[in-house]
């Protein structure tokens, strides 16, 4: 229960201080930030990789299999959005 309660308490502060950093943040900086945590993400599909490895209850399968599946949405809608972002800012004729 102990372990519960801290992990909990990891957890809120982590809250707090992601919304604290993201609101202090300049608009012109977002494109930028956001292309490096998706990189970052990516890291998130290894970790979810190596779960499923380690164990091999069925239980453990599903969600390391579920933990790869929003990985990977999440790090491929967040270079798409990335490049039309991007995009936007391109000067001249369309080929």
């Amino acid at each position: 229960m102990h372990d519960l309660m801290l992990l909990l308490f990891i957890f809120v502060i982590a809250i707090f201080l992601g919304v604290e950093l993201i609101q202090k943040v300049p608009s012109q900086l977002h494109t930028p930030l956001m292309s490096g945590s998706n990189a970052i993400s990516g890291i998130t599909i290894v970790g979810a990789l190596a779960a499923v490895h380690s164990d091999n209850s069925g239980f453990a399968i599903f969600l390391g299999l579920l933990a790869v599946i929003f990985a990977t949405i999440n790090v491929v809608g967040g270079y798409m959005v990335t490049d039309r972002m991007l995009g936007m800012f391109k000067t001249g004729k369309k080929d």
